[in-house]
């Protein structure tokens, strides 16, 4: 992406009411400009060879032929960045993430549905200026996956203070499926931020669900934090962990956004890093801006062992690179290489014991 020049972007919608509230949204801001729209993606795939938008904003549900075609067919021939503007029913939910599967970068909820219009403005640009610094894969040249489990976890290893906490943003949404698709049952408890709209976020909880080992639900109010147990953040709520007796307990609020999102990765590691920093395993993921640095500092300081995703396999490496040049990164890795370093660190016992061994791999870059 050009630094020196607007980001270009092509809307595609059949609403020429959407097009109108998303083209007026992104125009007024100086960094963007929309070249133009479409109602269809035939009309798109026309003004794609014709205009050479850097980002898309793509429907889901379009007469002629539906978005999630397209996409497929787009990212197959013409790999490129694009925004997917779903609706927030079960069903365009279900889409969006079938969408984000098949090589969208992001998703945010059509207007008047989970966001009101001041929401869309903010989230809008938030995500169409991240797409633009998206790495797109070419076409057989996606990011290496593990075929198989990182490997087996004794559960007479575990502290009742231990957790793992994952932050990410931006291409976040397949880089956990791949690293928690990778974990062995038993785990100590899991919690995520990921950047989503809601609705959005309890089908990904459910799609993990059927994929892992473990149960993956979206969190509740005072749910406890057990083993075996992976706690998705809700679209819209910040997520703190609290210690309470002999168990942790996920606690959700609507606190000012932070880092233009809520929830925040920060929260999470903020509140993990004061309850027990050194049982804390955090990872870091891909991801636009900083969120998640600055928590991060504050787990290494208390103890935690700490990973970042590293440059080559994130789809923006934002994220990740702002706690590593805050230098509170332990190891940065190859996404396919996180889940078997996670799991060594939970086999390790208490956290404070693997880093007696890890200062030495502080910011070290491992490679694949």
């Amino acid at each position: 992406m050009n630094l020196n020049r607007k980001i270009r972007v092509l809307v595609v919608d059949d609403s020429a009411v959407v097009r109108q509230a998303i083209t007026q949204v992104l125009s007024q801001d100086p960094e963007i400009e929309v070249v133009g729209s479409a109602c269809d993606p035939y009309v798109a795939r026309d003004k794609i060879l014709e205009l050479n938008p850097d980002v898309l904003t793509l429907d889901i549900e379009m007469p002629r032929m539906d978005g999630l075609t397209f996409l497929r067919i787009l990212q197959k021939h013409r790999p490129m960045p694009v925004v997917v503007v779903s609706s927030v029913t079960s069903a365009g939910s279900r889409a969006a993430l079938e969408a984000l599967e098949a090589g969208a970068v992001d998703v945010i909820a059509k207007p008047g549905s989970a966001w009101s219009i001041d929401q869309l403005h903010e989230q809008l640009l938030v995500r169409v200026k991240g797409a633009a610094f998206a790495r797109v894969p070419a076409p057989g040249n996606e990011a290496k996956k593990s075929s198989s489990p990182a490997g087996t976890l004794d559960p007479r290893l575990l502290h009742s203070r231990q957790l793992i906490v994952f932050g990410a943003s931006t291409g976040g949404t397949e880089a956990l499926k791949n690293v928690l698709t990778q974990l062995p049952p038993g785990l100590p408890g899991i919690c995520i931020v990921q950047h989503i709209p809601p609705v959005f976020s309890r089908a990904f909880a459910e799609r993990l669900n059927d994929l892992c080992a473990f149960e993956v639900r979206e969190a509740r109010q005072n749910d406890v934090v057990r083993a075996g147990l992976a706690l998705v953040a809700p679209g819209d709520y910040h997520m703190t962990v609290v210690w309470k007796n002999d168990h942790y307990e996920a606690v959700l609020n609507q606190n000012p956004a932070l880092h233009h999102t809520r929830p925040a990765v920060d929260v999470l590691f903020n509140s993990a890093a004061a309850c027990a920093g050194a049982k804390i395993v955090a990872v870091l993921l891909t991801g636009m801006g900083s969120d998640g640095a600055s928590g991060m500092q504050k787990l290494k300081a208390a103890g935690a062992v700490t990973f970042a995703q590293n440059e080559a396999t994130c789809v923006v490496y934002g994220m990740p690179r702002a706690a590593v040049e805050l230098g509170v990164v332990d190891q940065v890795l190859p996404l396919d290489k996180i889940p078997l370093a996670l799991l060594r660190a939970v086999q390790s016992g208490t956290a404070s014991t693997q880093n007696t061994t890890t200062t030495a791999l502080h910011s070290t870059v491992v490679k694949s």
